[in-house]
């Protein structure tokens, strides 16, 4: 058995693509298993060489005793039987889903796949994907066939970036191969590591529609939220103090408004409508939470302009910090984060705008947004954005921002983490 062989390391396996998904995976299976772990980035694999992850998803002590070898050399693959794919498959300005980088990756791996080899794709795609777009690349370019001379599988990736709770080893594997022996091969290799189980599916297609719509469902039901807070809003009560009401009974599904960003929820999405678009069907549900969450940093800056309006006749003049950078709380992520668009809403308008976050990178936050964090914080701000909840941000009350603030000031809450306490300040949550 494939996974035998792993286990006594007579064999080794690899995983392609080191981010915060390819990387806990690698490292997991490091513990038992003989690893390469390749990554385009050099930087990156200089760092991970020295024990360190530069998106800090991953803690110091979990590079301890572990048998990997990182590399930014496709050459050194050729040592592994067992391939894992675990890179970003992200959408275009268009939201068109860009599967580009795996194409690119299963273009490499048919340079080097050998007879009895196993592919398993992690990446987030549309149900189809690995069979229609993926190994046919592989088949093209190594000349090997399917099932025949190699086999493949698909599990998804389940990591939730900044959860200590739920971890790989925690969350149940959901994994399907091309065929029974694949299947039964992939499930014993990644039993390796999912301590919670394995739960083998019958297709490919069945696991790669299961990941889009464990996200679909997520976007579609906080889009709800969204929307019931903009309707809350108008009315002139408070959404969370609703929600809470509503959550007594014992089957109210428990969600919150919010920004909807990152490199899963506010994505995933795109791949399912994609693919049924190409059938000739258009989504109706997941395309309207889609266009909710995607208004929702324009839809927030309004409502502080709105504020200034009222409170400072001059727009230019008027100051905002936004508390927060990142796509969510205490992560450094900030791939597609909805922070921006309410901060590039109110740089547009001619609003000065500082920003703050203790995760955050300032220099990789101006290369991708076209704006830097704030050194010093002043003392006349006419409107406080608390756009992502930190950790360090929860224990500040209201003299805190009564400090920093005018008298007129509007403190939005995002996500209502301060509504027990008291403000001088108007306080707005969604």
């Amino acid at each position: 058995m494939l996974h035998q062989k792993l286990l006594s390391k007579q064999e080794k396996i690899a995983v392609i693509g080191l981010g915060y998904v390819g990387l806990p995976l690698a490292l997991a299976f490091a513990k038992s298993c003989s690893v390469i772990a390749f990554d385009k980035n050099s930087e990156r694999i200089a760092s991970l060489k020295k024990g360190e992850d530069p998106n800090k998803d991953v803690e110091p002590h979990l590079f301890e005793n572990c048998d990997i070898h990182y590399t930014d050399n496709v050459e050194d693959l050729r040592e592994a039987v067992f391939y894992v794919v675990a890179v970003p498959t992200p959408v275009d300005d268009e939201n068109i889903p860009d599967i580009t980088l795996l194409k690119i990756v299963s273009r490499s791996i048919g340079k080097i796949i050998k007879k009895g080899d196993y592919v398993v794709y992690e990446s987030t795609v549309y149900p189809g994907c690995t069979e229609e777009d993926c190994i046919p690349v592989i088949e093209e370019e190594s000349g090997l066939k399917r099932g025949v001379d190699f086999k493949f599988g698909y599990s998804p990736e389940r990591i939730n970036p900044g959860d200590t709770k739920n971890t790989l080893e925690t969350i149940i594997k959901v994994v399907s191969g091309c065929d029974a022996e694949a299947l039964e091969e992939a499930a014993a290799v990644y039993s390796i590591v999912a301590k919670a189980g394995v739960q083998k599916v019958s297709s490919v297609k069945v696991a790669e529609a299961a990941k889009v719509i464990e996200n679909a469902q997520r976007d579609v039901n906080i889009a709800f939220m969204n929307e019931l807070s903009m309707i809350f809003d108008k009315i002139g009560i408070n959404t969370y103090e609703v929600l809470e009401a509503a959550g007594s009974k014992w089957n109210f599904i428990k969600f919150s408004p919010g920004l909807v960003g990152g490199h899963c929820i506010g994505v995933d999405p795109y791949y399912l409508t994609h693919k049924a678009a190409s059938l000739g069907y258009e989504s109706k549900i997941i395309n309207a939470g889609r266009s909710i969450n995607d208004k929702m940093g324009e839809y927030v800056a309004e409502k502080i302009l709105g504020h200034l309006a009222l409170h400072n006749g001059h727009l230019k003049d008027a100051k905002v910090l936004v508390m927060g950078a990142t796509f969510k709380e205490d992560v450094t992520d900030i791939r597609n984060s909805k922070v921006a668009d309410i901060i590039q809403h109110l740089l547009k308008s001619g609003l000065t705008v500082h920003v703050t976050d203790p995760q955050a990178s300032s220099d990789k936050l101006h290369h991708e947004y076209g704006f830097g964090l704030t050194g010093e914080l002043a003392n006349d701000y006419e409107a406080v954005i608390i756009a992502v909840p930190h950790a360090e941000y929860k224990d500040m009350d209201g003299s805190y921002f009564e400090g920093i603030t005018k008298p007129n000031a509007i403190i939005a809450d995002l996500k209502g983490i301060y509504r027990s306490k008291n403000f001088s300040r108007k306080y707005w949550s969604l």
